[in-house]
């Protein structure tokens, strides 16, 4: 009856043990579509991931290369990426069968006063020699183990999607900063040739009060012209060298090593936000599909935390020889094997189970919030983006306008000039005002070009979460 008795004493025990344990609790409820209206969309298509190759620039290319081959930022994702799957690792290690082989030697000398002296046993000193091989394993039928290791696993996952996160941010980044500074090139350009017209007004005033045509006002007014678009050309070139600095930092070089650029046009831009934009959109992005790894972490961190109110069973063995006489330690009479099984149950702890669990529900929640937020924010951005190329066509649109007709009064004004119904001051006045209307339009289509790398940013810049991850 010994066993029947000790079965029933361990159930009892084990019920007793697992009478506070919370009930299993319910999967996260996760929103499965980008909270994006159906007049967000607009038949476009998905980014490919060069999403930078369709602006057809060989320097942006190579810039972009450089940094996510160099980049302090990136190498950074990747060492968190490492040190997650070092984790995974380390919860493996955990679990499973453990062998670990030992031996000791050791020289003692007998105490007169002890419980057995020298003048008993007929010598004072001894030697003690072990030598043993020792099997454990515990037993997972809770699954504690199974959800830290499936735990550890999500985080590296997640910390995976964080990376291309971060290398999509460093791509964008590099384009905004490089675009930035063709258009300050660009717009550099026009304040020189601004420069110039000025410079020739300011020429005929002087001549003009020169000979008594013009009182002394028109040439202050003409030099307070100049030394405005001098101010204009010397912040468009402070600007520029910037963004030279900016692009050096996110590479992670010397501005220096940086490939040569030269002033270029800006590149015609044609993106939309795709029709299935509301459904994709959430595999589409890497920091959603981290922000869902790390829910699923904190479920399998809560699931373990829960499987800790089971008893924990496991068996031990050993296999050893021992003697006090290292000659005959390998004889078969030294040998001392040892099999043992052990129960750990909790019983009172405190309500230390009962914290840990609660603060992996509390993980739980947060991550399902960090989640939804991610999710709306990814979705903001889109719409964001969107609004503002679309705000941007329509004012480029009014701008060309005004431009085309800046440029008819030019023409008209030098026709004016060459018949000689009015002096030279006229035609440059049309001039200048026309170059002002050509950087307004390039100041358009840089913000455009702006808002379009960071549409497809929004729109994930070429990532899908697998449905596998090694």
């Amino acid at each position: 009856m010994r066993w029947p008795c000790r079965a029933a004493l361990l159930l009892s025990m084990s019920i007793a043990g697992c009478a506070g344990m919370p009930p299993k609790p319910k999967p996260a409820q996760l929103p499965s579509a980008a909270p994006l209206s159906a007049a967000d969309s607009h038949g476009g298509a998905w980014p490919s991931p060069q999403w930078w190759q369709q602006y057809r620039d060989p320097t942006l290319d190579r810039l972009i290369d450089m940094a996510l081959a160099n980049s302090p930022t990136l190498a950074s994702a990747h060492a968190r990426f490492e040190s997650a799957r070092q984790s995974v690792r380390v919860a493996s290690a955990a679990a499973g069968a453990h062998l670990q082989a030992s031996g000791d030697f050791a020289r003692q000398r007998l105490s007169d006063n002890g419980l057995f002296p020298p003048q008993l046993l007929g010598f004072a000193w001894y030697n003690l020699a072990d030598l043993g091989l020792q099997a454990s394993y515990t037993f997972d039928w809770w699954g504690k183990q199974r959800d830290l290791v499936q735990g550890a696993m999500d985080e590296a996952r997640a910390s995976q999607a964080d990376r291309s996160a971060a290398a999509l941010m460093l791509a964008s980044s590099v384009a905004d900063t490089y675009f930035g500074w063709q258009s300050d090139e660009g717009r550099l350009a026009l304040a020189r040739e601004r420069e110039a017209t000025v410079e020739r007004e300011q020429a005929v005033s002087a001549a003009r009060i020169r000979a008594d045509l013009d009182p002394k006002d028109d040439l202050q007014r003409a030099a307070s012209a100049l030394a405005a678009v001098r101010e204009q050309i010397a912040l468009l070139e402070g600007s520029a060298a910037l963004r030279v600095v900016a692009l050096a930092a996110l590479i992670g070089r010397p501005a220096d090593e940086l490939p040569p650029m030269t002033a270029r046009p800006l590149p015609p831009i044609g993106a939309a936000v795709p029709d299935d934009v509301r459904i994709d959109l959430i595999s589409r992005r890497a920091d959603v599909t981290a922000s869902r790894w790390r829910v699923e972490a904190a479920e399998q961190s809560r699931d373990s935390a829960r499987a800790e109110f089971f008893p924990d069973i496991s068996i031990n063995a050993l296999i050893g020889v021992q003697s006090i006489d290292v000659s005959t330690l390998l004889n078969y009479g030294s040998r001392v094997p040892q099999v043992g099984a052990a129960v750990h149950l909790p019983l009172f702890d405190a309500g230390r189970l009962k914290a840990h669990y609660g603060a992996a529900q509390a993980a739980v929640n947060s991550a399902v919030a960090s989640y939804q937020e991610t999710v709306v924010e990814a979705a903001r951005d889109v719409a964001t983006q969107a609004s503002t190329l679309a705000q941007i066509a329509a004012q480029r649109t009014q701008r060309a306008i005004e431009l085309d007709a800046a440029g008819e009064l030019k023409v008209s004004a030098a026709a004016r000039v060459h018949q000689g119904v009015a002096d030279s001051r006229l035609e440059l006045s049309a001039t200048e005002s026309w170059i002002g209307q050509r950087d307004a339009l390039l100041q358009l289509d840089a913000a455009a070009l702006s808002a379009d790398i960071g549409l497809q940013r929004a729109l994930g810049g070429g990532y899908q979460r697998a449905a596998t991850t090694p």
